[in-house]
């Protein structure tokens, strides 16, 4: 038990602040631990709902330009300006990684044999571009993610570790004061017992928004995957290899 809990006995009110200030060091100490969790959790939370939203306007925006363009020209500039649009870095990395195959096509002259190879060529070129993009935009997207799975998953266990201190704390009191009485084990077991519910409070949210980035990062990255699969196939039909 602690000290100012030992010494608190009959006149504990069981209020909040007076049980934490009560506490052990050790349970004090979990305690803050949980805090910086909680803290950093919903930091998180809050900037993935920015991205995530900002994303989600910028890919709407961006489709919508690159519905009504018939060049691939026009589309690019637009892209450049939907910086938060996943859709256009992939189709930026497409769209570069075709104008270089273009200008290595027209440099190189040559039998029409030679052509139509470094057209096949260019579409793997375009189609490694595309997949390294697909990584790319995937990884912002999870980014800072993980920290909220650990949060969820290790929060709760370090604040059973403080109750488990705590308890301990307290019967070692208990066995100081030579008195098992519920006057004097109450105080101590609730000061343990805050250690869990902070635990639990860190966790259930982390763990909540957890699953809930994880589907929107799931459905983004299908989008990604069929807007790239879209654009390799027009560059497929353009190269003459289908």
């Amino acid at each position: 038990m602690s000290p100012v809990a030992a010494a608190a006995g009959s006149s504990f009110h069981g209020s909040l602040l007076g049980m934490i200030l009560g506490a052990g060091l050790m349970v004090q100490f979990v305690l803050v631990l949980l805090l910086v969790f909680s803290v950093v959790s919903w930091a998180i939370i809050f900037m993935k709902y920015r991205q995530f939203r900002k994303v989600k306007r910028d890919n709407e925006a961006f489709l919508e330009a690159y519905g009504r363009s018939n060049r691939l020209s026009e589309v690019y500039p637009v892209a450049k300006n939907h910086a938060d649009s996943t859709l256009a870095g992939v189709f930026m990395s497409g769209y570069e990684e075709l104008s270089r195959v273009g200008r290595m096509s027209s440099d190189s002259p040559g039998s029409e044999a030679s052509s139509v190879s470094i057209e096949r060529r260019g579409v793997d070129h375009v189609e490694r571009a595309l997949s390294q993009a697909l990584g790319m935009e995937g990884a912002k997207l999870e980014g800072a993610i993980g920290f909220l799975a650990t949060t969820g998953s290790a929060s709760p266990f370090i604040g059973l570790f403080g109750t488990v201190w705590g308890i301990m704390d307290t019967f070692k009191g208990i066995g100081a004061r030579g008195s098992a009485t519920l006057a004097v084990v109450a105080p101590g077991i609730s000061e343990a017992l805050i250690a869990t519910a902070a635990g639990l409070a860190a966790a259930i949210p982390a763990v909540i928004f957890y699953n809930y980035y994880v589907n929107r990062v799931h459905g983004m990255t299908q989008d990604m995957e069929h807007f790239a699969s879209e654009f390799l196939n027009l560059v497929d039909r353009h190269s003459g290899r289908s």
